[in-house]
């Protein structure tokens, strides 16, 4: 089948002036088909007549060739390192915002202004408790439960005690279920950490900020009161707006093709929860602790930076180098800058995983192989450390990752209900089972 490109006469709203042609070289049939322009962005060929028209399906496995909706969110081009939420660069808003007028940003598309900022504030910080009856589906874990299940079950369970925000057509529903997601996950996830420890549930605060009340969730007991640390709260809002949102990801298509069905809210997040929890997906910078484990000290970083040069070592080093980004992850450059200023708060000298890291990230920045081939360190690279630093255990890494990406989840999600041209997800496959048989009796069969 041969393409080729032509001149239509009126372009439609959201399409251009030009059309592309696709010829049956078996028959010479050929049919046409309209070209859409985004805003930026490459071109976008509409091919939603394309099965009825032609009788074909198109064949893309991950759907790395295929726009599955039309979005005003986030924006990236991988090739040239560029990360921007609702026009906005993530550099910019990672050191000038904070998380919750980033969330504000995705779920509205502007900014706020101050009074807009504070109603949203207090909006989410009031929804912040649980329902007390949580604390017995928690029981009823294993302590040693990675934190990743308890999150998929007790987010989905959501559903069954917020009964009042779960009509998808109500826009004050959606409002409020949004909001209640953003507000409760952090609760959620330090409950989920805490059980896991044997140690007590710790209530949120109204008073405190949205990283910092996560932080006391984590960390504080009973027997004494929290410091908080100004710098440790302010890396934790940058690793939340980092992660804030990142287009049409496995996790976020998967929360948009649960809520295709109709499905409510929370039963759509406690999905993206689960395709999040995948280690090729956030289970990335979970990978990179595991992998300088591996490494163990620096004087094998020569050796290991060696294996990952050579195909045949099946070695790669994990946290470098990105599946969209060609170039500089946008996020790694302020992650990077977010893990010095941690490490040096925290005083950290002496841990052997964080030096190691830190050398392994000097050999790599300096080596022609990974400088010519672009593979840099990632923002997963750094989170894991800064993690590392804070306290955090591995097994909670992709939990404080599915919290950040709740909001995005939630905008693109609300964004899909709202969009008249969604439909519920049905992808198609190229069959290549048997073809129709005769049922055979089982007596008869050999």
């Amino acid at each position: 089948m041969a393409t080729t490109t032509k001149t239509a006469a009126a372009p439609k709203a959201g399409r251009n002036e030009h059309t592309v042609t696709l010829t049956d070289n078996a028959t010479g049939k050929s049919w046409t088909f309209p070209v859409m322009d985004g805003s930026i962005g490459p071109k976008v060929i509409d091919v939603r007549k394309l099965y009825a028209d032609t009788g074909f399906f198109t064949y893309d496995p991950g759907f790395t060739s295929t726009g599955s909706c039309q979005s005003a969110l986030t924006f990236i081009d991988g090739d040239e390192g560029v990360l921007l939420h609702r026009g906005y660069a993530i550099e910019d808003l990672a050191e000038h915002s904070d998380f919750m007028e980033v969330c504000y940003l995705l779920l509205n598309g502007e900014l706020p202004n101050a009074a807009q900022k504070a109603k949203f504030e207090h909006d989410i910080t009031y929804h912040t408790m649980v329902h007390e009856q949580l604390q017995y589906l928690y029981r009823g874990f294993r302590r040693d439960a990675h934190p990743m299940a308890v999150m998929v079950g007790v987010v989905g369970a959501l559903s069954a005690f917020y009964h009042d925000s779960t009509d998808i057509n109500d826009p004050h529903q959606r409002m409020v279920a949004s909001h209640r997601l953003i507000a409760k996950m952090p609760t959620i996830a330090a409950m989920a950490y805490k059980y896991s420890l044997g140690q007590p549930f710790v209530y949120p605060r109204n008073d405190l900020d949205y990283a910092t009340n996560f932080l006391r969730m984590c960390f504080a007991v009973p027997c004494e009161d929290y410091r908080i640390n100004p710098v440790l709260s302010k890396a934790m809002d940058r690793i939340f707006i980092l992660h804030a949102d990142h287009e049409q990801n496995a996790s976020t298509s998967t929360v948009r093709l649960a809520g295709s069905s109709g499905a409510n809210p929370f039963a759509c997040i406690a999905a993206g929860i689960a395709s999040l929890w995948g280690p090729a997906h956030g289970g990335a910078n979970e990978a990179v602790l595991n992998m300088l484990r591996e490494i163990g000290s620096k004087d094998k970083v020569p050796e290991y930076v060696k294996r990952a040069k050579s195909k045949d070592s099946g070695f790669r080093l994990m946290g470098f180098g990105h599946r969209v980004y060609k170039n500089y992850d946008p996020r790694a450059a302020v992650m990077r800058k977010t893990c010095h200023e941690v490490l040096e708060e925290l005083g950290v000298k002496d841990e052997p995983l964080l030096d190691l890291a830190m050398e392994l990230e000097r050999v790599a920045l300096e080596d022609d192989y990974f400088v010519s081939k672009k593979l840099y360190p990632n923002v997963d690279f750094y989170s894991g450390i800064i993690l590392k630093a804070m306290g955090f255990p591995t097994s909670m890494f992709t939990v404080l990752f599915a919290l950040a990406r709740t909001v995005g989840w939630v905008a693109q999600w609300k964004e899909m209900i709202e969009d008249p041209s969604q439909k519920i997800g049905r992808p198609r496959q190229l069959y290549t089972g048997p073809t129709k048989r005769a049922y055979v009796a089982v007596a008869k069969r050999k």
